[in-house]
């Protein structure tokens, strides 16, 4: 049976548009007209939303720079029975958007949070990616900085699930570059760009050439994008460990367990005490 109205001393959290204002729900109008209040990131963005939809609910701002202060005083309003609704600028809040401390607080005090779907860049990227959907790893956000991007970037090298990333045009091609030397130039990657704006765009290519194809059209750097990277084929921890055993057993056939472990190390840059610790086990059996 249909909703008539919010359920008094309730968090709702309402997914709204990432681009085409249609996306949004009819479920969700008729929360965000009827809660007592919404915590929106921005209340002007989110303002301009409401009114083309004719909702006047109140408003009040919750975002990564007074998420922390305000939860006091929203959770004591839900507990007092009103009804609170929590968006984003765009798409499902919480998701590398502010909204989880407000949530946690909520389930902690006993009050009921209930999701109102929507949009997600991150899955609407992910549904037209042409890569593996069944397994999935969302990083939001990778670091501004290239340094500790790359080392990020490092920590992702053997994940065999699609990797999926939130990036600002201004940083994408430095982002890109990382991702290309780090995880290999041969990765699958899909560039989606303005997903359900009028400028939408998403491409398929590989690592080796999303330069490139970023480069060759200005407006191509413009907007907000969802990368999706395809995983690993196997884990580099596993191809290693197959090359030392294979080199290992050629050479223990026409050297010694110490020689051999000297010229592994050598070979794969590896320390020579781990190759000889798996020289001694591949002797003895």
């Amino acid at each position: 049976m249909a909703e008539t109205s919010a359920t008094p001393g309730m968090l709702y959290v309402v997914a709204t548009p990432i681009g085409n204002r249609a996306e949004l729900s009819p479920r969700a109008h008729q929360i965000l007209a009827t809660v007592d209040l919404i915590a929106a990131e921005d209340t002007r963005h989110s303002g301009i939303l409401l009114r083309t939809l004719d909702i006047h609910t109140p408003q009040i701002s919750l975002h990564e720079h007074n998420e922390t202060r305000r939860v006091d005083s929203l959770i004591a309003r839900l507990v007092a029975g009103e009804s609170i609704a929590l968006i984003s600028d765009a798409g499902t809040p919480g998701i590398s958007d502010p909204g989880f401390e407000l949530v946690r607080a909520a389930r902690r005090s006993g009050i009921k949070v209930g999701p109102v779907s929507g949009p997600c860049a991150a899955i609407a990227a992910l549904s037209v990616a042409g890569l593996p959907t069944n397994r999935f790893v969302f990083e939001g956000f990778l670091p501004d900085k290239a340094p500790a991007r790359r080392r990020r970037l490092a920590e992702l090298v053997e994940e065999t699930r699609t990797l999926i990333v939130f990036e600002a045009g201004r940083r994408l091609a430095p982002m890109l570059t990382d991702c290309r030397t780090v995880l290999g130039e041969g990765r699958s990657v899909t560039i989606a760009r303005e997903l359900t704006k009028r400028f939408e765009e998403s491409v398929q290519t590989d690592l080796a050439k999303s330069e490139d194809w970023l480069a060759a059209d200005a407006n191509r750097s413009r907007g907000e994008f969802v990368i999706c990277i395809a995983g690993a084929d196997t884990p580099a921890s596993q191809r290693f460990s197959v090359e030392l055993d294979t080199l290992l057993t050629e050479l223990l056939a026409i050297a010694g367990t110490r020689q051999a472990a000297q010229i592994a190390s050598r070979t794969l840059g590896i320390s020579r005490n781990s190759a000889y610790q798996r020289a001694l086990r591949l002797a003895q059996g």
